[in-house]
């Protein structure tokens, strides 16, 4: 059973966090509080104790206590990337390989020697130049579907094809649902463009389909965001059977399908995507920021010749078309077999840090893919996870709570761990500090 001060601390957190407290609001004195809830006055000023160690509430002398604002500093959210240099970033994945600054560099100077330097100065059509498109149609059938060159659709990273399919396909108001725990740059563009998401519950294994079913006969659902292989942040990846229900729900009420690819590549023999099981409802989107690097900001969009229209405006919108030399280098190594290479080592490399992990949480329950570069802590009912994360900084340790990624009104308790942005050395240390940390919360 809850401990009955602990059901205290979560009632103020969600109303704070709801804006119900807004920033500023001074709280019941301790005496005011222990007679309110009719707790010991020493459970009163537990209570504020507590909710001081998640960032919520600070204490002046003198004047009481008041809420925080609470916009997430760097690191504790993956909203902002932590700006001190001595900070291990277990928050975002940026996965680069040693050998990726010599290919870079080899890249260039083959471009200055060969190809038509010129045009790469020009204004590209606004999806991009037919050949690159080939290019890209070829990588992707890899994935196991066969677009078209017209299918294809070069946009300036994965996070750009989701903006342009929002933006072109949807409107303020419309109704999307999602996973109860999603990939949070899809919740920014929700914020950004109107848009009401509808949260569908999950278990470790997918999303509940009797629920996502339920959902729409209950509300107008225009469309659905899914992550069918290697889901961030909780690396499932939906059987064939899974998959088939998913899109019978989705042909029944019409709804227009968004399917993220992302880490896909990262899942060893997947079944086919959603695109090609529902090829004349689904937007599939893709980048070569995880497989190549952030850096450079190319991603794809295939999608049925109905909708490229208002794709191709929304591109023409945002940034008219994508980098030709950005786009030229990655279409180069595709052709010479360079992205396939990098994405099999980053499998393996994705695998011996999922190894790590599991050796430093054998003790802990967690979820996570085992060719992965993040997993996720649920965490014991009476650690709250803005005091873990909270710690884990002042030991310059970043990682998230499940705050962004959450989009049901009841918010876990738990933090996401990113793998793929710190040395194994010094990843395996940083897990070894994240699982003290945890255990000192569970059990002071």
């Amino acid at each position: 059973m809850k401990a009955r001060y602990k059901a205290i601390v979560d009632e103020f957190a969600t109303a704070i966090r709801s804006g119900k407290l807004p920033a500023g609001t001074r709280l019941p004195t301790h005496r005011e509080l222990s007679a309110e809830k009719q707790i010991s006055l020493a459970t009163a000023t537990r209570v504020y104790a507590e909710l001081a160690s998640m960032g919520l509430v600070s204490g002046e002398t003198g004047r009481g206590t008041f809420v925080r604002e609470i916009s997430l500093p760097a690191g504790l959210g993956i909203d902002q990337q932590a700006v001190a240099t001595d900070v291990l970033d277990l928050n975002f994945n940026y996965p680069a390989l040693p050998e990726q600054t010599e290919l870079l560099r080899d890249a260039l100077r083959q471009l200055t020697t060969t190809g038509d330097l010129e045009a790469l100065l020009r204004y590209q059509p606004h999806a991009g130049r037919l050949s690159e498109r080939q290019t890209i149609a070829n990588h992707i059938a890899n994935a196991g579907i066969a677009p078209s060159a017209d299918d294809i659709l070069i946009v300036n990273g994965a996070q750009h094809g989701l903006a342009v399919t929002v933006m072109g396909l949807l409107k303020p108001g419309d109704v999307v649902a999602v996973d109860a725990l999603t990939y949070p740059g899809f919740k920014t563009l929700a914020v950004a463009f109107n848009l009401e998401l509808e949260a569908i519950p999950f278990s470790p294994d997918g999303p509940d389909l009797n629920a996502f079913r339920k959902l729409c006969q209950r509300r107008r659902v225009r469309a659905v965001y899914t992550m069918p292989t290697l889901h961030n942040p909780l690396g499932w990846v939906l059987s064939k059977r899974q998959r088939q229900e998913f899109v019978a729900i989705t042909r029944q009420h019409d709804l227009l399908i968004i399917e993220d690819a992302a880490y896909a590549y990262l899942a060893s023999s997947p079944p086919p995507p959603i695109a090609f099981l529902a090829p004349e409802r689904t937007i599939y989107v893709t980048g070569f920021s995880k497989n190549i690097a952030t850096g450079l900001r190319i991603g794809a969009v295939v999608c049925p010749a109905p909708y490229r229209p208002a794709l191709e405006r929304a591109i023409r919108a945002t940034t008219w078309n994508t980098p030709s030399l950005m786009t030229t280098l990655v279409c180069g190594w595709i052709q010479d077999g360079t992205v396939n290479k990098l994405e099999s080592l980053k499998r393996q490399d994705a695998q011996k840090r999922q190894n790590i992990a599991r050796k430093v949480f054998a003790s802990m329950p967690y979820i996570s893919h085992p060719a992965s570069w993040f997993i996720w802590l649920p965490l014991a009912e009476e650690v709250r996870a803005e005091s873990v994360v909270r710690r884990l900084l002042d030991k310059n340790i970043s990682v998230s709570t499940a705050e962004p990624f959450s989009t049901s009104q009841n918010v876990p308790h738990a933090i996401r761990i990113a793998l793929g942005s710190v040395s194994e050395e010094s990843l395996y240390q940083a897990l070894i500090t994240v699982r003290e940390t945890i255990e000192y919360e569970q059990y002071r």
